[in-house]
């Protein structure tokens, strides 16, 4: 059985992506490190001004916020509050669950858990986006370009 510290995880274990200021933050995806199939564990480090990622809700998934360390801001459709470390937040899937996770006033180490499933489906309301992503396949559509069924069927 693998084991994965939360606290004192090597820094050569997180990786960054090229991502646009605002959402630049190292990672590392648990998971694979421990061996699980149905869930899903990534840990970020966030500095200062940098978020997860976009303000968005899962429709296929849930996911919980453990943080592990600073004093991030979230923001939710309730609003945004400061969280501490030992903090714990459940999002529902669908829109009572959107979210947003920033490093506001000192860089911070947060963890995202959330269920795993085939298909995953996102909504990012402030961009007018949603996610799909189901096997290798994965798309990025405007929400608000709505076609009908029947739309080039011959």
């Amino acid at each position: 059985m693998e084991i994965f510290n939360l606290f004192t995880g090597a820094s050569d274990d997180f990786s960054t992506e090229e991502t646009p200021d605002g959402f630049r933050c190292s990672a590392v995806t648990i998971g694979p490190k421990i061996g699980a199939k149905r869930l899903g564990m990534t840990v970020y480090e966030l500095p200062v001004g940098q978020a997860v990622c976009p303000y968005h809700f899962e429709w296929t998934d849930e996911e919980w916020l453990v943080v592990i360390s600073g004093t991030p801001t979230l923001r939710t459709p309730e609003g945004e509050r400061t969280l501490e470390a030992g903090d714990v937040v459940c999002f529902p899937a669908g829109p009572d669950g959107a979210h947003l996770v920033r490093a506001t006033v000192e860089p911070a180490r947060v963890a995202i858990l959330s269920t795993k499933n085939d298909v995953g489906i996102a909504e990012y309301p402030d961009s007018d986006k949603v996610g799909v992503w189901a096997g290798d396949a994965h798309y990025m559509l405007r929400r608000s370009a709505h076609l009908d069924y029947w739309d080039g069927e011959r």
